[in-house]
């Protein structure tokens, strides 16, 4: 029993390190994201964090008005796919080998906060939101794009059903996470929102895209 245990936990420890941040690369370069990440990423100005830079999708969408990105990411396989995609562009950057809920940055340092599709796994979101206000400079705001619980009901039986699953195989993904509902406890306003599905099964489809101050 104890053999079979940690040889499952090998499987699920090279899945998570090495499989899923390729898997994750491959799945979010769907074309159906691009008007969202270039209404998103291209609204960033001054100083940027992006939280979570993945595979570093988001770095071509970055306009003139975004001075310098700071690009957190706590996987290292993804780091480095993300450092590739950084030599492409112009915009000067610099990677944060850290988590959302310790950014290692002054308070008041950055002029924009970028969060695509990322605050669903993310482990403790409130502290990691409490943080992006910290560091966030007054008038600064927080641009996001994230997938999560839908308000049709019958939908959200199924995010609710499938979650436990889901977090299994996507790295913690949640499926039923209303982040815009967590924002005004950290110290954010929502100030502009848009909802609505993107094509494919609801359960991982129903989005939220918007900006916070």
């Amino acid at each position: 029993m104890a053999a079979e245990t940690d040889g499952r936990a090998v499987i699920m420890g090279f899945y998570n390190t090495w499989l899923l941040p390729r898997l994750c690369h491959l799945s979010m370069r769907s074309k159906r994201l691009l008007p969202y990440r270039q209404r998103v990423v291209g609204a960033a100005e001054g100083d940027v964090l992006e939280i979570g830079i993945g595979s570093g999708l988001n770095f071509p969408f970055y306009g003139p008005n975004a001075r310098r990105v700071f690009a957190l990411e706590p996987s290292p396989p993804l780091i480095a796919m993300a450092r590739r995609a950084a030599a492409k562009t112009s915009v000067p950057s610099a990677f944060l080998d850290a988590s959302a809920e310790q950014i290692p940055l002054d308070a008041k340092s950055v002029d924009s906060i970028v969060m695509t599709w990322v605050g669903c796994s993310i482990p403790d979101v409130e502290a990691a939101l409490r943080e992006m206000r910290r560091v966030l400079r007054p008038g600064g705001r927080l641009l996001f794009v994230e997938h999560g619980r839908s308000p049709d009901p019958n939908v959200e039986r199924w995010q609710e059903r499938l979650n436990p699953y889901w977090q299994r195989l996507a790295g913690g993904c949640h499926l039923n996470r209303k982040i815009v509902d967590q924002m005004p406890a950290a110290g954010f306003h929502v100030e502009q929102l848009e909802t609505g599905y993107l094509p494919g099964p609801k359960a991982m489809a129903f989005l939220y895209e918007g900006s916070a101050t």
